[in-house]
């Protein structure tokens, strides 16, 4: 197994900027109890989800309204210190560490929904507000926000990381479903970007440049996104099947025929058997598609058929229905918690996680390849993919404590990004460049796009203060 190319595809130097005594001075005289100095709150602020390690923030800001923002930043720009925006800490690459040092500051006390408006199909709602509370304060208008990342994840950090998830195969991704900001910029100032209105041709697309920022150009304060009809009926089924590939060819066809299918979810051998572990659960121990289907009775009964149909020619068996809100939610449960079932399996260990994307075309090539250098490696891995389109994560599991085990699970993963861009795919389908992706980049846009987005970054960010360190190095 050969190392990673370079080094750049690893966790860059860190590089601490001292945090004048005088900054948290100001910071406890203006915030008083929201500014946290504790050791533990601290660190907590300091990681995410993912396996990479850096000293934690100086201080931790609870911000409590958008001018708690703005002056967070106002001050930290003031002493040219990092802040770092902080909502459910699910991300998976790195995005919260302060390599740079600095202060975070955390939205989860900005979680109300701000306006309802049903007859348009949007909600306006504080960035710190997660999927599953939206759709909780939403459930009585009919409507609801389809993007699922498995993790209770805070919609501003969806919007920031540009997530996805089950559902994109037919909702689409934030990108898609984001309609308008309230951002606070690097010197403190807050601004907006787009409207409620469906489309707009007003300039730059501002919004969109927000979206899959990383909080590296403005601090989310405020986010509208679309709304969509509760379907009139669902219908989930699983179905099992020889091979990864039968799984994979099963779900190409049914794109490429049309079915408007709302999830098709890939689930391997491996993780069907860590999620039995975890949940209770009997599923047959083969490769998995779980799928969902939205529309009217007839709809969905005429989608279910045709996949079904498409299954058996793959030799697809055990199709088994849920149809009850209770079988499904069972069911997205445990593929939800296929990620803690996984780290659970081997005690101690720490993932590193892959979302590579790929064109629905290429995924059957992609994923056989990947997984025969997984299984020769000898690393512990789990296999779980929106298949749909072209979106899957190997979770790699390696023991901390062992550095060979690092480096063979960092080197599956190069192979697996080169593999997949040499198919015209991309290095991140979902979790966002963070710090553990930022050589791959470079590998896939080329040195000139990413000059542009410094440039970008430089214009808009003079001093370096937000969230420095990710998505590429000044």
């Amino acid at each position: 197994m050969n190392a990673p190319a370079t080094a750049s595809h690893l966790l860059p130097a860190i590089h601490l900027r001292e945090v004048p005594q005088a900054l948290i001075d100001a910071l406890q005289n203006r915030f008083g109890a929201q500014c946290s100095l504790a050791q533990a709150v601290r660190e907590q602020h300091g990681r995410d989800e993912g396996s990479l390690q850096a000293p934690p923030p100086s201080a931790v800001v609870f911000a409590e309204s958008t001018r708690d923002v703005a002056d967070a930043v106002a001050l930290a720009s003031q002493y040219e210190v990092p802040v770092i925006p902080y909502g459910a800490g699910s991300s998976l690459e790195g995005h919260l560490l302060a390599v740079q040092g600095g202060i975070s500051i955390d939205v989860n006390r900005m979680n109300r929904v701000l306006s309802i408006n049903a007859d348009d199909l949007t909600v306006t709602v504080q960035p710190g507000i997660t999927r599953k509370a939206l759709n909780e304060a939403i459930k009585d208008t009919g409507l609801f926000f389809p993007i699922d990342p498995g993790a209770d994840a805070s919609i501003g950090g969806m919007a920031a990381t540009r997530a996805s998830g089950t559902n994109a195969v037919r909702y689409g991704t934030m990108r898609e479903n984001v309609l308008a900001l309230e951002v606070v910029t690097a010197s403190g100032e807050v601004i907006r970007t787009g409207t409620r209105a469906k489309k707009s041709s007003a300039g730059y697309d501002l919004t969109r440049l927000m979206v899959g920022s990383e909080g590296t150009l403005g601090v989310i304060t405020e986010v509208t996104v679309r709304l969509y009809p509760l379907p009139e009926a669902v219908s989930a089924a699983i179905c099992s099947f020889p091979s990864i590939e039968a799984a994979v060819r099963t779900t190409i066809q049914t794109i490429q025929l049309g079915v408007p299918i709302a999830r098709v979810e890939l689930i391997d051998r491996h993780s069907v058997r860590m999620v039995n572990a975890h949940s209770k659960l009997s599923l047959r121990e083969e490769p998995m598609l779980l799928m969902e289907f939205h529309g009217s009775p007839a709809s969905v009964k005429e989608q279910a058929e045709t996949v079904q149909e498409i299954a058996r020619e793959f030799g697809g068996n055990a199709f088994e229905w849920a149809s009850t809100p209770e079988e499904r939610t069972r069911l997205w449960t445990a593929r939800h918690n296929a990620y803690f079932a996984a780290v659970q399996s081997r005690p101690g260990c720490r993932a590193i996680s892959t979302d590579t994307c790929v064109p629905i075309s290429r995924l059957a090539d992609c994923l056989l390849d990947s997984v025969q250098e997984a299984e020769t490696s000898g690393i512990p891995y789990f296999l779980v993919g929106h298949v749909g389109d072209g979106n899957f994560h190997f979770g790699y599991l390696l023991d901390p404590n062992i550095p060979q085990e690092r480096i063979t699970a960092e080197a599956l993963n190069h192979q697996l990004v080169a593999r997949a861009l040499g198919m015209g795919g991309t290095c991140t389908g979902e979790h966002g460049v963070g710090l553990h992706k930022m050589g791959f980049l470079v590998d896939e846009t080329g040195t000139g796009a990413v000059d542009m987005m410094r440039a970008i970054k430089r214009a808009l960010d003079p001093k370096n203060i937000l969230n420095p360190g990710k998505i590429f190095a000044l």
